[in-house]
């Protein structure tokens, strides 16, 4: 009966939204729908999850909105049982995302994102010259687009000196990958214009992969839509476990 089915997913997402609260560090609003039934449930299946969430905090990350929706999930019901979900089946998802401009800069300090910030090796001339990031702010800007201001650490032939920079890009779309419109130099000796080429080649190879994996999610940015102090990512991803948490048995 309609009425009962309803009566079990209301069940089902109660718990899984209580479950997602105690994972976050901080939330101001939260919802979860699991689309399922008893009998899915024991047999660890549900036709999907949708989430809706405001002010969401997680390893210092900040989002202003989000809409994420799944396809069916098949997990290992002992494994709850235990305080840990397996996922028998990778999950896709596709969310919609609001990140404000001072989320962002506050995430691009915290540990958990610098640890995922890659340093360069780049190729110039046959030596290998080292980029290492160092402080990196962003500004979301009229025009759609985006500005970053920062320093890196430049190693070459041995030495490594402070560079300061900033640069201007226009997002992705559907239909263009991230262009590069400027890129200046501002504190430093500056940087060789070899130097330049190499690392342009090197951002473009990143822009243009067709996604991004960490840890046990893939990630795909399809659109980014940049107002100012505000962006909003439309994402598809990919997830193939779900990390467990401390405190499981």
């Amino acid at each position: 009966m309609p009425e009962e089915h309803r009566l079990d997913e209301q069940i089902v997402s109660q718990v899984a939204q209580s479950r997602l609260s105690e994972e976050l560090d901080g939330a101001e609003k939260i919802d979860v729908d699991v689309q399922t039934d008893l009998l899915k449930m024991f047999q660890g299946q549900a036709d999907g999850v949708s989430v809706a969430g405001r002010g969401l905090v997680m390893r210092g990350i900040r989002v202003q909105d989000i809409k994420l929706q799944t396809d069916s999930v098949a997990i290992n019901p002992l494994s709850v049982l235990f305080g840990q979900i397996e996922l028998n089946q990778p999950v896709n998802t596709s969310a919609r995302v609001v990140l404000t401009e001072v989320d962002i800069n506050h995430a691009l300090t915290s540990e958990f994102v610098r640890s995922k910030m890659p340093n360069f090796e780049l190729n110039v001339d046959g030596e290998i010259v080292g980029l290492q990031p160092q402080e990196i702010q962003i500004h979301l800007i009229d025009g759609g687009k985006m500005a970053f201001t920062g320093k890196v650490l430049l190693t070459e032939k041995g030495k490594a000196r402070t560079v300061g920079f900033t640069a201007q890009v226009c997002p992705r779309t559907e239909h263009k990958p991230i262009m590069l419109e400027s890129f200046n130099c501002t504190q430093g000796e500056g940087i060789s214009l070899e130097v330049v080429v190499a690392l342009m080649q090197k951002v473009k190879e990143l822009v243009n992969l067709p996604y991004f994996e960490f840890d046990d999610v893939v990630l795909r940015v399809k659109k980014m839509e940049v107002q100012k102090s505000s962006m909003t990512l439309l994402v598809d991803a990919r997830v193939t476990q779900i990390p467990a948490t401390e405190g499981n048995f």
